[in-house]
């Protein structure tokens, strides 16, 4: 048996250590951490409403005692908070849209003149192809007898003798039996009989058919003017025909003496180093001058001498009539490394006439990135570039079409470069690539193909407006000496005078050049420069409030997390099981201990093997003073 014994401490003594620690606590509390939060979220508005530089947070806290100001502040300060955040939205709306100015500017400074294309307008009768073509003038001769009742006969040819007809080769009768030039019914007299007498000549269309390889699926290719019919089907042919020459060379056979009288830039004289040639199938003869990035021509004044003067022969010669209806000469004014697609860009010029063309000269340059889908050499755009020509937005579509016909059809189109491995469309080898064109055209028009998706603008371009004038050249009283010493010159007499020759003028209209550029309109400069009007607006406050504002956001993420992690400790602490009563832990001793509020001395007498201990009751004032025995 033992006892244990406590006596009571010194009233003094304990009153002393109780004040010590609430003393020690209170310091400990005051004193301020690293990072110090926020008990609740009530506190912390209200510090930041009384602390911030924000305009009218005060109010919120000034005139809490007031409910009726109190709600008037709140609603209005979360109203200016959402009419700001608003005017924000629209701000980064315009910015996201990234807007350009328009940069308008005058330059005055040496232009460098651009390259000029001219054709002949006629189609030569090459002597590669003299015979096949005599032979398809006379199918086609044949044909306007039969449609047209029309009988051709011209004085230069001898393909209507009979001898001429014997050497018609099969193999072109055959090809053009398959696409015969027929007469088609309009779609409201379609149910009338051939012969019916309300249906006349005018009634009808014409074109030709085309029909697939098997022939399961044919179409009429037809068109409301016969002209318009016969030199359609008449160019499908000779497309063919020119197609079969295994070497594009031996169609090239310039004339440049008996088409070019005279050629005069800047009052000098010009030379063959200053032109290049090559042959269009429907235009003839082209010559493009000043093409040589070597020794390009500049032109340091404007006016009609100091530009390009070309005197040029129009009367046709041994020429196609079936192909070209027109007579003069076609001319196109375009910037250097680029090709002159005379459909799109050219003109003609009247024989007789002295044509002057003056040029103003226009660059355009677009931003890209965000700004704009323009490109700056084309090396982003889907589509192989098959010109030896830097990229251009009619060079992409031009070459999409090429490629899609060459992966639809098996061959290429004549009218555009080959590319690798590929070989012209010529129906003695794909029968029915007429079919395939006409589909695959109707196509392309309709975008399809996607070629004018996939085709974007240049960033930099230039441009070339023209204006033309007009007059008789030579003029009546001067012509006599004019052609007498033309065809001295040039070795050839002139047959017809009002035909026979042109004069052209291409020249600068004056020495400025404009150039549209781009910038971008709204900067992050810019919309720094916004956002911080609208925040003094509605605020009245600057960038460091700006940073107030992202603290309080900050300390609101903080009490959040803190919260969440004592809410989910205290919901692990209810989930753990209770001790059980006959348990030698000496937690209720612990937990008894601070409610103690008289320590007094008492005596244990008692029998035991182990004694709990009550080292827990030593800090809050209660020591051992006692026997065992």
């Amino acid at each position: 048996g033992g006892s244990v014994k406590t006596g009571k401490m010194p009233e003094g003594e304990k009153t002393r250590q109780w004040k010590q620690e609430e003393d020690q606590q209170q310091k400990e509390e005051k004193r301020e951490g690293l990072i110090e939060f926020y008990s609740s979220y009530k506190e912390l508005f209200q510090f930041f409403c009384s602390n911030t530089t924000i305009h009218g947070a005060i109010r919120l806290v000034c005139s809490k005692k007031n409910k009726m100001k109190t709600a008037f502040w709140s609603v209005l300060f979360f109203l200016t908070f959402g009419l700001m955040y608003w005017q924000f939205g629209i701000l980064y709306r315009e910015y996201f849209s990234y807007p350009v100015n328009l940069n308008l500017n005058l330059n005055s400074d040496r232009l460098i003149f651009p390259a000029v294309t001219l054709c002949t307008l006629n189609p030569y009768r090459y002597s590669a192809i003299r015979k096949k073509l005599d032979e398809l003038d006379q199918i086609t001769h044949q044909t306007l007898l039969d449609l047209y009742d029309y009988n051709m006969s011209l004085a230069q040819s001898d393909w209507s003798t009979p001898s001429t007809r014997k050497r018609i080769s099969r193999s072109l009768l055959h090809h053009v039996q398959r696409h015969p030039l027929r007469r088609q019914k309009r779609d409201n007299l379609v149910n009338l009989p051939e012969n019916s007498p309300s249906v006349d000549k005018n009634d009808w269309k014409i074109g030709f058919v085309l029909c697939s390889e098997n022939n399961t699926d044919c179409f009429h290719q037809a068109y409301s003017s016969g002209v318009d019919a016969v030199r359609e089907w008449y160019s499908f042919h000779y497309i063919n025909i020119l197609a079969q020459m295994p070497d594009a060379k031996a169609l090239d056979e310039s004339d440049f003496e008996n088409f070019i009288y005279a050629c005069r830039f800047n009052e000098a004289t010009c030379d063959k180093a200053n032109y290049t040639h090559f042959h269009h199938p429907l235009y003839g003869n082209c010559y493009t001058f000043n093409d040589n990035s070597s020794s390009l021509w500049t032109s340091s004044m404007p006016g009609i001498n100091n530009g390009l003067s070309l005197v040029v022969r129009t009367e046709q010669n041994d020429f196609i009539p079936l192909l070209s209806t027109v007579t003069g000469a076609r001319v196109m004014v375009h910037d250097q490394n680029e090709p002159a697609f005379m459909d799109d860009g050219g003109f003609n010029v009247r024989p007789g006439i002295e044509t002057s063309i003056s040029m103003r000269k226009e660059i355009t340059m677009r931003l890209g990135g965000s700004y704009s889908d323009c490109t700056e050499d084309g090396s982003d755009v889907p589509v192989q570039n098959l010109y030896s020509s830097r990229y251009t937005e009619q060079v992409c579509i031009r070459s999409c079409f090429q490629l899609n016909m060459i992966e639809r059809c098996g061959c290429a189109y004549y009218f555009y470069p080959l590319p690798a491995r590929a070989e012209y469309c010529d129906y003695t080898k794909h029968v029915a690539w007429g079919y395939c064109y006409y589909k695959l055209l109707a196509e392309f028009k309709a975008d399809v193909l996607s070629c004018f998706h996939k085709c974007r603008k240049p960033c930099k371009m230039t441009e070339y407006h023209l204006s033309a004038g007009y007059s008789r050249w030579p003029s009546a009283v001067s012509e006599d000496w004019v052609f007498h010493v033309l065809s001295q010159q040039n070795k050839y007499n002139i047959t017809s005078k009002r035909n026979g020759v042109a004069k052209v003028n291409i020249f600068f209209k004056e020495w400025n050049y404009k150039t549209n550029g781009e910038s971008p309109a709204f900067t992050v400069v810019t919309l720094l420069s916004q956002l911080g009007n609208q925040w003094s607006l509605w605020f009245g406050s600057s960038v460091l409030s700006v940073m107030e504002l992202a603290e309080l956001i900050l300390d609101l993420i903080a009490i959040t997390f803190i919260l969440a992690l004592r809410w989910f400790r205290s919901q692990q602490q209810l989930s753990l099981p209770a001790s059980p009563p006959n348990s030698h832990d000496n937690t209720a001793f612990q937990n008894e201990a601070p409610g103690l509020s008289t320590p007094h001395r008492f005596t244990v007498e008692a029998v035991v093997t182990t004694l709990p201990s009550y080292n827990s009751l030593e800090p809050h004032g209660l020591s051992r003073d006692g026997q065992v025995g």
